[in-house]
């Protein structure tokens, strides 16, 4: 009988493969924040790698509404929501979500990755068939294949592709599962068009907005209503970890769907619920993402200066009108070059690299807050074209200018 592989041996061969790659993936500890400044390793840097779109995660609203359901409730919701987990301020989550984004119920999950694996495995099986965007988010194509069904991709906002995908596997019940915003390109899918294709095959469009809601679409309902689907998406994702900047998810749609989710879907039937008191920050936190619409304006102003300085360094940025704006520097080794070169200058900004991003297309992704101040944006446009000229990857158009204190940003609190 051959002898098994050492896992232990497996294990290292592939870190070191992934460490010449220069693929290594390390953990940064974050001390003390401040806004947008954080103290990272014993050093505060300005951080452009927040998911955190519209500055809630330490509103004070928020943060009073946790440590308040917190004293009251405790820390845990002690069991699953189908056995005695499901409180109150979940109930009324739910409710403002819905009412929010224009669904008719919502569903909430401990997670975006959950929630996903939620509804594929509780929708789809074996002889069914998932069509995803080529650039979807990891927990959707990772949910396609725990689910069992078969999986087709097709080429990146190409409806056409989809369609294709469709009409080539008519067997079956069929989900055409998209992101809304693009984690890692910024750009928003094409869902009109994607909508007319799973109309015309007899599919269910759903929709993963995680970094669209509280960002896109009239009064941050998310790319969905940006795209004026109401109920052609007859389910999507909203994420409470990125504009709302807290943690967990909901699915929304319509009321027969989620009602099966409720009572079949695995990562919702046997796991503990979400604790009351992250569900009422989550809470306040939707409803200052409601009323608030000044924080969105801020952001759109934000990423229109930036994409404007940008390319007045000769900065070539991907297309996109969101915040995430992420700048290609082709190899891995160039990507955490560019990052450290930042670093240096007290900025954070993540390289992000394959298998995340497909191979050749590592970058540098540039999340934009509301919190982040003009002359920020000014001092790290003025940082990645030095950077830039610095490994190799981009001339800056212009000389460069002074950054960082010397106009006034202040790297500690």
């Amino acid at each position: 009988m051959a002898e098994r592989p050492d896992l232990h041996a497996r294990i290292a061969a592939q870190r070191e493969r992934r460490a010449a790659l220069g693929r290594a993936r390390v953990r940064r500890t974050v001390t003390r924040r401040d806004g947008m400044r954080c103290e990272v390793d014993g050093r505060w840097l300005l951080n452009f790698c927040s998911n955190d779109y519209l500055g809630l995660s330490q509103q004070f609203a928020v943060v009073n509404a946790l440590q308040d359901v917190a004293a009251r409730e405790g820390v845990g919701s002690t069991a699953s929501h189908l056995v005695c987990g499901h409180h109150a301020v979940h109930d009324e989550l739910e409710r403002e979500l819905a009412e929010w984004i224009g669904a008719p119920r919502a569903l909430l999950f401990g997670s975006g990755f959950l929630a996903n694996l939620a509804v594929v495995q509780a929708l789809l099986g074996d002889d069914d068939l998932c069509v995803q965007d080529r650039l979807n988010h990891a927990s959707l194509v990772d949910a396609a294949r725990l689910a069992g069904c078969r999986l087709r991709r097709y080429p990146h906002a190409d409806p056409d592709g989809a369609l294709r995908q469709l009409r080539g596997n008519p067997d079956g019940a069929a989900l055409l599962a998209t992101d809304g915003v693009f984690s890692m390109d910024g750009d928003i899918a094409p869902l009109r068009e994607l909508a007319l294709a799973a109309q015309a095959q007899h599919a269910l469009l759903y929709v993963d907005d995680a970094h669209g809601v509280g960002v896109v679409g009239p009064d941050g309902r998310g790319s969905v209503a940006a795209a004026r689907l109401a109920g052609a998406a007859p389910l999507q994702l909203a994420t409470l970890g990125k504009a709302l900047g807290g943690y967990g998810a909901a699915v929304l749609g319509d009321a027969d769907l989620i009602e099966h989710l409720a009572e079949t879907a695995r990562p919702y039937v046997y796991t503990t619920a979400l604790p009351p008191a992250q569900a009422a920050a989550s809470l306040a936190a939707v409803k200052l993402a409601r009323r608030e619409g000044w924080r969105r304006d801020k952001l759109l102003a934000q990423v229109a200066q930036f994409r404007r300085l940008a390319a007045q360094r000769g900065l070539e940025l991907l297309p996109s009108d969101t915040p995430i704006q992420p700048l290609l520097c082709g190899g891995d080794a160039q990507a955490v070059a560019m990052a450290a070169a930042l670093e240096e200058q007290g900025f954070w900004v993540a390289a992000i690299r394959p298998p995340t991003v497909p191979e050749g297309r590592a970058r540098l992704r540039v999340t934009l807050t509301s919190l982040h101040a003009p002359e920020e944006i000014e001092a790290l446009v003025d940082a990645l074209a030095v950077a830039a000229e610095r490994v190799g990857i981009a001339p800056a158009a212009m000389p460069p200018r002074n950054t960082g204190a010397a106009r006034g940003v202040q790297l500690r609190p």
